[in-house]
């Protein structure tokens, strides 16, 4: 062989090499990043053609599959959007989010326990479907944090979350401003795009999910927690008296501090003590400002983090902004955050576990949204156990903070969250944002019935198309919180 046709050959031989290692390596190193690789079409193509599972509240689906006339031959449709759209998410040719997103394995089918139900569909000769998701909502109580929430005008930017004390259940989580994720679940891609850029250029973020992912000044409602602090350090119960005044001066540190007043509530005259009770009821600033500095900033912490602030605990869904009890503060700052101010934040969902630790004894269950997994034809894959977070206080001390919010109910500034007959525990909340043009947001936490709690809730209006001086806890969110108590309860 002369030496041409040798070079030939073994250039010839090489190409051939070089084809086959990059086929092995297409086909088996690369094959499961190019599967999951959204922009892979073929996989967009086989995974609209496949029945997804359902996403179910009870028996009814919230989102699910209906066959469709074009090339996917499954449509993903969301029965109830707005309402149930921060839940359940949405799927589409661009990806996926919320439930459709943390359970996609179950949902598409792809789950190895399912792995039976295909083979028999295979052998069979009928199509593969997915499993379903089966949600913790109560959908009386999530139509009524719908309901009220909106009510509050077109314009309202807020969240309530209500959980069930004893397991972590959530019964309901709203957002709004909300979205249909049916606009994005079209199988016409051009307006599919257009609709998602419309979304995410929206300046109200229609896209978030308020419950846990937005964190804000919780205010007022945080004066739960240093009551817990103050009396799980034995400082005092809910029979004592406290530091009261009409102002107080935060303790000059680093540099000038602000004065601290009450805007007006009857919280005692300057150096005087106060019942506990009255304190809580008129949510007196310059009472919880002097107990945290009592408490010390070590303790407010730990009491903070023991009910969830700085930690992740929610896995349903993703991502989760964590709540913030600040470290590293001097005596200013902590008198600051005995009331809910300074640099704590938190989300509707940590307020709602606040209430439900102290309604549920002291102890913070991990909050879940997901009850069950099950198969197409209704066999349960799992279920969720109901799993104790942290006891974030002693019972003895829980009981003595119901007692005050109980209180506040009944004769003080959360009285809007009253239910005629049943014993009710709240805390209204309002935050200033530190902006002069933007108006406070209000807050409002509650669970019923006081004796034996079946229901907590959190409410969080972070803007509203209402006169700035009518922003307020109570006012706004009370009466939110009391429809969704009466719909678990009644």
């Amino acid at each position: 062989m002369n030496k041409p046709i040798r070079t030939v050959s073994i250039f010839c031989l090489l190409l051939f090499l070089a084809l086959m290692i990059n086929a092995t390596y297409l086909q088996y190193w690369k094959a499961g990043a190019l599967n999951d690789d959204s922009r892979n079409r073929r996989v967009q193509v086989a995974a609209y053609s496949q029945e997804r599972g359902a996403i179910l509240v009870g028996r009814n689906p919230v989102a699910e599959s209906v066959p469709s006339d074009d090339e996917y031959k499954f449509q993903r449709t969301y029965p109830k959007p707005f309402q149930y759209a921060p839940i359940t998410g949405y799927f589409s040719y661009f990806g996926a989010t919320g439930i459709e997103r943390s359970r996609n394995s179950v949902l598409s089918g792809d789950d190895s326990r399912l792995f039976v139900n295909n083979f028999v569909d295979l052998i069979s000769g009928n199509p593969p479907q997915g499993g379903n998701v089966a949600l913790t909502i109560n959908p009386a109580a999530q139509q009524a944090a719908f309901d009220g929430l909106q009510g509050l005008g077109s314009d309202v930017q807020g969240s309530v979350v209500a959980i069930e004390p004893s397991t972590g259940k959530i019964l309901a989580m709203v957002s709004l401003p909300t979205y249909d994720p049916n606009k994005l679940a079209s199988h016409d891609l051009g307006s599919v795009t257009q609709k998602s850029k419309e979304l995410n250029d929206d300046p109200t973020e229609p896209l978030l999910n308020r419950a846990i992912q937005t964190r804000l000044p919780p205010g007022s409602t945080f004066k739960v927690v240093t009551a817990a602090a103050a009396i799980e350090k034995g400082l005092y119960d809910a029979d004592s008296d406290v530091p009261g005044g009409v102002t107080y001066q935060l303790p000059l540190t680093s540099g000038p501090t602000g004065e601290i007043d009450n805007e007006g509530r009857s919280c005692g005259a300057n150096g005087s003590k106060i019942p506990f009770r009255q304190a809580m009821e008129q949510s007196c600033n310059t009472s919880f400002a002097q107990i945290a500095g009592e408490v010390g900033a070590e303790d407010m912490a730990k009491t903070a983090d023991a009910f969830g602030f700085n930690q992740h605990y929610f896995d349903d869904l993703s991502p989760q902004a964590l709540s913030v009890f600040p470290e590293d503060i001097d005596k200013a700052q902590l008198g600051q955050t005995g009331f809910g101010q300074f640099d704590v934040s938190a989300t509707p969902l940590q307020m709602a576990m606040v209430s439900a630790g102290i309604a549920n004894d002291g102890v913070v269950m991990k909050p879940y949204l997901v009850d069950e997994e099950q198969s197409a034809d209704l066999n349960v894959l799992s279920k969720t156990d109901p799993e104790e977070f942290s006891q974030a206080v002693s019972s003895t001390t829980a009981n003595e903070v119901k007692k005050l919010m109980v209180s506040t109910v009944e004769d003080g500034t959360a009285s809007p969250a009253a239910i005629p007959g049943i014993s009710v525990a709240g805390k209204t909340g309002t935050a200033q944002t530190g902006e002069t043009d933007r108006s406070p947001y209000a807050w409002f936490i509650s669970f019923a019935p006081a004796e034996n709690p079946e229901v907590a809730v959190a409410v969080m209006i972070q803007n509203a198309d209402i006169p700035r001086d009518e922003i307020a806890g109570g006012l706004l969110g009370g009466p939110i919180a009391k429809a969704v108590m009466e719909a678990v309860i009644r």
